[in-house]
């Protein structure tokens, strides 16, 4: 005959809590077991990014030419950016693609996505297609075939406007010190739009149309539907589009280097093809590092601003 003993009030009071504590605690496995996940891509980010990333910064405070044994000079690096007219230049230059790569892009696919929203016709997916394949075609592709395009003998641009008898608005696009930056940009706008577009449709059609019925009953035109509903509804897309393009825009190095390799002079000069430049071309790598890190400053800056603005935040 088993006897049961009663048991101790203290032990029925722990496993209370401990029963409480199951019922509080989150469902799946402890959070720490999802930093053990993340542990091998952070090792690989930190490894391949970090670590750079801080060698850059280290390396922008001595002068080295990449090969000898390099030479502290603190803020030299920083002080001779400043006051060196070249590099302020392609900081410029840099300033003004993002009109090309960003603000013009923005522009155009706000207005194909209001438009082909509003549009029920056969043959749109393949419409947007065409539109968005510049994003897919590899840089290398586009600056050989824009090369071609802007080729001051025989190249179309130059053909179609001798064919439209404006003989006189020919030029050696890329070789003219005026057209060769807005030339180069004119590149990216074309490449950046689809991109651009293709994220306005999405957000376009996650709005609820129960406020384009709203605005139609009372009495809005396409005009002031599309600043009264679809725009405020895509801020969040736009922060997307105005940070991915920016990005682009100040990173640029692979159209200026393919197409123009910063002339004629320096007219098409920008930050990223300056690192290049001064690092393995002039060989001053302190210099060059330098210039990376102002530019990676910069992007974050811009960046941040951007998301800040479109969280609401001043």
């Amino acid at each position: 005959m088993k006897v049961s003993l009663p048991v101790p009030a203290r032990s029925g009071w722990l496993a209370g809590r401990r029963a409480q504590a199951r019922d509080k605690a989150p469902p799946g496995e402890p959070r720490t077991i999802g930093y053990l996940y993340l542990l091998p891509a952070l090792l690989i980010y930190g490894a391949f990014v970090l670590l750079p990333l801080g060698h850059s910064v280290l390396l922008s405070f001595y002068e080295w030419d990449g090969i000898t044994e390099g030479t502290w000079i603190g803020l030299g690096n920083y002080q001779e950016l400043i006051t060196d007219a070249q590099t302020r230049a392609a900081f410029l230059h840099a300033l003004v693609l993002i009109l090309f790569y960003s603000v013009l892009p923005v522009a155009i696919g706000l207005l194909l996505a209001a438009l082909i929203s509003r549009t029920d016709l056969r043959g749109l997916t393949w419409f947007r297609t065409i539109l968005f394949l510049p994003q897919v075609v590899p840089l290398v592709v586009v600056a050989v075939i824009w090369s071609y395009i802007y080729a001051p003998g025989a190249g179309p641009l130059n053909e179609g406007l001798r064919a439209a008898g404006l003989d006189g608005l020919t030029r050696s696009w890329l070789g003219d010190f005026s057209w060769a930056l807005p030339s180069v940009g004119l590149i990216g706008t074309w490449v950046q739009y689809g991109l651009c577009m293709v994220l306005f449709i999405a957000g376009v059609q996650k709005i609820p149309t129960s406020l384009y019925d709203a605005a139609r009953v009372d009495g809005a035109g396409p005009g002031h539907e599309f600043l009264a509903v679809t725009l405020p509804n895509l801020r969040n897309e736009i922060a997307v589009a105005l940070t991915l393009t920016i990005i682009a825009s100040l990173r640029n190095f692979d159209l200026v280097y393919l197409t123009t390799k910063g002339g004629p002079g320096n007219a098409t000069s920008v930050p990223a093809f300056e690192v290049y430049n001064q690092a393995f071309e002039v060989g001053q790598v302190g210099f060059a590092s330098a210039i990376g890190v102002v530019l990676a400053l910069i992007i974050f800056a811009i960046t941040g601003v951007v998301n800040r603005i479109a969280e609401g935040k001043q």
